[in-house]
């Protein structure tokens, strides 16, 4: 398979980039190719130019600021899955980023690229939205901040306008009596989920959940937050027969799909059946 012809252009900053993409409307960024490139080559994307930002090390690192880990758009799956501040305070992220594709792909895949991409399957669009993430975009207008919340329009559409660039991801610290994991059902062949749910509980002193986020991956045209799952949770006191109840919701705030993998009856099971086996591991 061969891409149609293309201009290669790389920028050294954030704003060269900005400029480039202002001068061909069809450019597209590259950071680290794993999900560009494909496309390309089965050219289901055709871009005239190719603006290459994986020198610009100003969206690379992980630091905390404030109430808040900030995470470089061009910063690497497996950085961000062995990273001390994230594997503290952000353990679905860490056990999200290191179950993505292989080592080659977690070692140049970027946490902005695969957010970009949007990709219906993809595992860190469901943790974005479980952490209430903000990502701050860049563009000739100056800077910008989008909820991960709003981020997630379609299959491989995002709310990024035209000629911007991710520049940083931000997750708020969550508080000390907050748990979070992701589970996914992987497909055999490609290790995309069929089905993921990431989850984020806070739990009071009493045992009354006080604060929930589902993000579910796999099952729609993009990931979704279960609402109903939440409300479901919030309120309650944890135990096996409220977890069951509220898994029963989580495919009701997506638009379920199907393939020749798995139809929309099985992945809306799967919804459900995921959806407890991770609130288990935070709630029980």
């Amino acid at each position: 398979m061969i891409p149609q012809a293309f201009a290669y252009r790389r920028a050294n900053s954030v704003a060269e980039a900005i400029a480039i993409l202002q001068e061909d409307s069809g450019a597209k960024l590259l950071a680290g190719g794993h999900s560009l490139l494909p496309l390309m080559k089965m050219r289901l994307a055709n871009p005239g130019t190719l603006v290459d930002i994986s020198g610009v090390k100003e969206l690379r690192g992980i630091q905390r600021v404030g109430d808040e880990i900030v995470i470089g758009a061009l910063t690497t799956h497996a950085d961000v899955a062995k990273h001390p501040l994230i594997r503290t305070h952000l353990p679905a992220l860490a056990e999200a980023a290191a179950r993505i594709g292989d080592l080659q792909v977690r070692n140049r895949g970027t946490i902005g690229g695969n957010l970009a991409h949007a990709d219906p399957s993809s595992d860190l669009p469901a943790v974005a939205l479980a952490y209430d993430a903000r990502l701050t975009v860049m563009g000739p207008a100056g800077r910008d901040v989008l909820a991960a919340e709003d981020f997630f329009l379609g299959p491989m559409v995002t709310a990024l306008p035209d000629g911007q660039v991710i520049s940083s991801v931000a997750v708020p610290v969550p508080a000390s009596n907050t748990r979070s994991a992701y589970v996914k059902c992987p497909h055999p062949a490609s290790g995309y989920a069929v089905v993921g749910v990431a989850a984020t509980v806070t739990v009071a002193a009493d045992g009354t959940v006080e604060h929930a986020r589902i993000g579910v991956t796999g099952a729609a045209d993009c990931a979704y937050r279960a609402y109903q799952v939440e409300e479901a949770l919030v309120g309650q006191t944890a135990s096996l027969e409220i977890i069951r109840q509220a898994a029963q919701y989580a495919a009701e705030d997506g638009s379920i799909g199907s393939d020749v993998y798995a139809s929309e009856e099985y992945r809306r099971h799967l919804c459900c059946v995921y959806t407890e086996r991770v609130l288990r591991k935070v709630l029980l």
